[in-house]
């Protein structure tokens, strides 16, 4: 991929690469996002965190929280296939908030960036639940990525607290083990509001996704609503997804 742009701060290296449209942002050689917008997946984990939404119909997902932007490739999934009112992307990383915004694409009039450390904001928060909030805070670590924030019983009882009703938590682990230890999954008290969980992987990535649903989800629910998107006649998605039972 060609190299477009490269900043190095606080002995840090960003870089955007792209290979026709398709652009992707690394950090110190750690790949974040990567989006092309004449193609309605990224077939990356990014498409994993949109496609729970799916489980709702159409104009029920409205307000949204994105902790962890990125290059904010899920926030431009979410503007084109489910057209939310408000997404509210919350990141650390001035740089990423920029690159988001230059070259991904992210409009100021479809989403709201803020700069903040994504606990201090989200625990201080009093404005209105969200019918979905996203955690994909990742850091890197010696080349590799690693999780910026445990979901350990604590942060998970803050991200319930904002959550609407029917609402819907989508998290991004390193894999299998690390959702099995989040305690949406191992403390019953912590899984006790929601109905449904679900895991998603793909073939090519060691991530998986977890959705935590305060609605019953079914899973031909999400798949009526897949053939239907405007854009994706023909693209086929290749995912794997598998209800987990709630402790």
């Amino acid at each position: 991929m060609a190299l477009i742009w490269q900043k190095t701060l606080a002995a840090t290296d960003y870089q955007v690469r792209s290979a026709g449209q398709t652009r992707r942002l690394y950090t110190n050689g750690v790949f974040h996002s990567q989006y092309n917008p004449n193609r309605p997946w990224t077939h990356g984990v990014w498409d994993l965190l949109m496609l729970p939404t799916l489980f709702h119909q159409p104009g029920q997902i409205r307000r949204v929280l994105v902790l962890g932007v990125g290059g904010g490739a899920v926030i431009r999934l979410l503007q084109e296939h489910i057209q939310p009112e408000e997404i509210i992307g919350i990141d650390l990383n001035t740089v990423h908030l920029s690159v988001a915004r230059r070259f991904f694409g992210v409009k100021r009039s479809s989403a709201q960036l803020v700069r903040a450390d994504a606990c201090d904001w989200l625990r201080t928060y009093r404005g209105a639940p969200f019918d979905l909030i996203i955690d994909d805070l990742f850091g890197e670590e010696e080349g590799e990525p690693v999780r910026a924030v445990n979901l350990d019983v604590p942060w998970c009882r803050v991200l319930k607290r904002h959550l609407s009703t029917r609402g819907i938590i989508v998290v991004n682990t390193m894999g299998n083990r690390d959702l099995r230890e989040s305690a949406f999954l191992s403390h019953p008290e912590t899984a006790r509001s929601f109905r449904s969980a679900w895991r998603l992987s793909l073939p090519l990535y060691d991530n998986v996704v977890g959705a935590f649903l305060r609605i019953d989800a079914r899973r031909n629910t999400l798949y009526k609503a897949l053939d239907v998107l405007p854009r994706t006649a023909g693209r086929k998605l290749d995912f794997r997804m598998r209800s987990i039972p709630l402790p």
